[in-house]
């Protein structure tokens, strides 16, 4: 039987997954029609490496997602953060390519060392912001699900073309005015989910500038996680960012990363755990610091 994977305020098919998904429970549905898989493996440093590892091998019936290229607009230098949002229409018209539409259940994985889902978390929050609340990270991943000797595919495969009709949630978008309010106003909580040397401004081998945003707190993605490599059961996460929050409510939270793709992953956690969705910060700390006007903070807050 399936289990539910509701967040708060979901008002959908109980027996639909909004969060993640095991390698057991997608393997009973391979092939299903109204089932849709998506690769996102992507790595920063080789950007053309996840392509390839799919073309190799992937779930039976997946169809490949460029980070890059298909989740993001083109950088604009001094003005943007590493991955911008891209057009509404675009993000659509990709969804209908992969043959998704109200009704069909996505899954989506990639093969992020040491945080599975990190990646796979933009194009679970890109469905969401769209208004498609039926998608689940597959928790564990590409890395679990080979290591079960589950089935594999290789070379290119491609989904009939559906009509994917947005219903954009602009609630789940933050601006960077907002952030800028937000971290002066003691009634939000402004997280940071990058690694904690990143957060004190060490070893930032990405960005031209080190350090956080003033006030973030440090709430590392990675934290989501078990030794295991799967996300932790929904009340340890839930008790987790209850102590995050402060008795702050979600959505008087933003969180932010990098580039906006990390950061997707707490948003995840928090879902599953049951306190929703908060606001996204999606420009990031690459796009904060494009203007030097804006204050950094390096160490501890």
């Amino acid at each position: 039987m399936l289990t539910s994977r509701l967040g708060v305020g979901d008002k959908i098919n109980p027996m639909t997954y909004t969060t993640t998904i095991s390698i057991d429970e997608l393997s009973r549905f391979l092939g299903e029609t109204d089932w849709a898989v998506l690769d996102c493996r992507y790595s920063l440093a080789d950007p053309g490496s996840g392509r390839l590892a799919y073309q190799a091998a992937h779930v039976p019936g997946a169809v490949y997602v460029h980070l890059d290229e298909d989740l993001c607009a083109p950088v604009v230098p001094g003005k943007t953060g590493r991955h911008p949002l891209p057009p509404v229409g675009k993000l659509a018209e990709s969804f209908s390519r992969w043959g998704i539409e109200r009704g069909v259940q996505v899954v989506v994985y990639d093969d992020y060392p040491g945080g599975s889902g990190a990646i796979a978390a933009r194009c679970w929050w890109s469905l969401r912001y769209l208004g498609h609340a039926a998608v689940a990270v597959l928790d564990g991943g590409w890395v679990r699900w080979r290591a079960a000797g589950l089935p594999a595919r290789v070379g290119v495969e491609e989904r009939h073309r559906r009509q994917f009709v947005a219903d954009v949630q602009p609630h789940m978008l933050a601006s960077v005015d907002d952030v800028q309010a937000a971290r002066l106003d003691p009634a939000y909580r402004l997280f940071d989910s990058r690694s904690p040397d990143r957060y004190r401004g060490e070893n930032e081998t990405i960005d031209p500038v080190a350090g956080h945003i003033p006030r973030a707190i440090s709430a590392p993605f990675a934290e989501n996680l078990g030794e295991d490599g799967l996300f932790l059961p929904q009340q340890a996460l839930r008790a987790r960012f209850e102590k995050l929050l402060q008795g702050v409510a979600p959505e008087q939270a933003i969180f932010y990363c990098g580039s906006g793709v990390t950061a997707g992953h707490n948003l995840v956690a928090m879902a599953h755990s049951g306190l929703g969705i908060p606001p996204l910060y999606l420009g990031s700390w690459s796009e904060w610091i494009t203007d030097p006007s804006r204050p950094v903070a390096v160490g501890l807050d």
